[in-house]
Formats: C-alpha cells, structure tokens, sequence
C-alpha cells in the first residue's frame, strides 16, 4: 500500500492505493485514511454513482476519534475499472483480502446499502475480520430484481450494457444528469434541496471514467446481489456473535424498508430509525454520526 498523490482527496484524508491480484489480474484499488487511533472500515453503497466520498461527512466526524478508512470498491469511485466479470465472489474476496491485508486486528466497520451481505458473509467465515458492524439502510437486492425483473431478462440487460458500442450507449442514457436527478429524487435523497446542479454533474463525472459501465450494469441487475432472499439475508445476520446495529431509513422505498425491519427484529440487533432513505448516510451524516457514534465507542 502505498500514497497516490495522483488521485485526488475525496475526504481530505491520505489517500492510498491497495494492489490487489484477482485471478492472475492485478487491479488496483483507491482508499483513504483520516484520522488517529482504533481503526474504523467505511464502505459506501452499490449504486451506478458508488465511491468513497459518500461516506466524506461521517468519516471527518469520526475522525476526532477513530482512524476512518474508506473505499472505493473495484469496479467504482476512484478504483480501477477493468472489464472482469463483476460477481459476488469478486466482492466476498476481495473485502477479505482487504480486511486481512490493510487490518492488524478485528476492525469495526460500517457499510451502507448493498455491502451489507459482503460484510455479514465474511464475519460468517472469518469470526475475527470485525469486532462490531454497523449497516446502515442495509439491503440485499439489486434494482432490477426488487423491480420483479427475472434473473435471464436482467443477465441479458447486464450483457447488452457490457457491449462495445449499444452498452456504452445504453450506459450514457442511464448515467445522463437528468436520469441521475431522477434517481436521487426518488428513492436515494429526501431533501431535494440538496440536489444541486453542482451535486449532480460531481456524481455524473465518477460515471464516465474508462470502463465504468461494467460493475454498475452488475449492480442494477442484480449480479453482485451476495444471497437471493430474505431468509439467506437474515441468517447471515443470526450466524454473527459481535455487536451489530442497524440503522433504518424512515422513508426508504417499502420493498428495502421491509427488509430493513425484518434485519433490525432479529434478538440482539440493535437498531434506530433516522431521517432518510437509501442515501441517508450521505444525506444525514450528522443523525448517523450520533446514532452510531455510542455504539462505536464502547470497546474503546
């Protein structure tokens, strides 16, 4: 691992790169540290926007009193963008490499959205990768899938995005900062206020990197989806021995916020519901901040 002064700040942090080799492929990936002290994994959501700078505002809080580290998966954000097949054992593999690699001791770790699985399943087969997790408006299911779309139509969609010339097209249509501002209005952000023009086009600019359609044709069709129903989801999160807590987004579509609730009834999660939806962690970073921030502290 080593300091990337060529890659911009996104948090204000040291910003570092992690070469990581996935099936006689080195890739590289893009992470950044801010702060003194016990060591905090920051991952942001899955989505066709996904990069570290989401989890910014929760990292710079935390900061007085933790070392944050955010990532930017493979695929998204700052990280390399190379053509693989983006699937659920690319992801299962590389957190636990990361974690192993970048972490002395069981770190405690925060995961928004879709990373919620990929860190429940490596808790399940590596019972000291973490030592307390914390999901944020944690889901499961793509896009695509919670929309009803089958798994051969969405693969077929998926295959037509990664094409040379139609994919790149379709991808465009789907990146556009109109589409985007669409997106963000209805089930990502609640306080349209926030949507500016400038907010928009920043979001617009991580998609049109080089190779960037891949991971996110994954993610929308529900290709990096790490369990296939609630019950696998829900198991998971019953096989983990360490604190969990989950945070709900009160306004979260209902087909997320019903597995939301189901996650948070389990016996011994610990859950709160706050301002929000899918992007809260963006969005309400401060009401996250001092939801999570107890629960954090009290192995320190």
């Amino acid at each position: 691992m080593t300091n990337l002064a060529s890659t911009p700040t996104k948090i204000g942090g040291a910003v570092k790169e992690f070469l990581w080799n996935y099936e006689q492929q080195q890739i590289r990936v893009v992470y950044e540290c801010l702060g003194e002290g016990s060591p905090i994994l920051l991952l942001p959501a899955f989505s066709t926007v996904s990069m570290r700078s989401e989890m910014a505002e929760i990292a710079k809080l935390l900061s007085p009193h933790f070392q944050t580290v955010a990532v930017d998966f493979p695929g998204f954000g700052d990280s390399e963008r190379p053509s693989v097949d983006y699937k659920p054992a690319l992801y299962q593999k590389f957190l636990q490499d990361f974690v192993s690699s970048v972490f002395n001791t069981p770190v405690a770790v925060v995961a928004a959205g879709h990373s919620a699985a990929y860190v429940l399943q490596l808790q399940k087969e590596k019972s000291n990768a973490f030592s307390r997790i914390v999901l944020v408006a944690p889901t499961w299911r793509g896009p695509l899938p919670t929309m009803g779309v089958g798994q051969s139509v969405a693969g077929n969609v998926k295959n037509l995005v990664r094409s040379p010339i139609l994919g790149q097209f379709l991808y465009k249509l789907n990146t556009a900062p109109g589409f985007l501002s669409f997106m963000y209005r209805r089930h990502v952000y609640t306080d349209t206020t926030k949507l500016t023009s400038d907010f928009i086009e920043y979001k617009w600019r991580n998609t049109q990197q080089p190779g960037g359609r891949f991971a996110p044709a994954a993610f929308v069709t529900g290709n990096l989806d790490a369990v296939k129903n609630r019950d696998d989801f829900l198991n998971l999160a019953k096989s983990v021995s360490i604190p969990l807590m989950v945070i709900i987004g009160e306004s979260s579509p209902p087909s997320s916020r019903a597995e939301m609730d189901a996650l948070a009834a389990l016996p011994g999660v610990d859950s709160t519901k706050l301002a929000g939806t899918l992007g809260m962690h963006e969005e309400y970073p401060r009401e996250v901040f001092e939801a999570i921030s107890p629960f954090l502290s009290q192995d320190l």
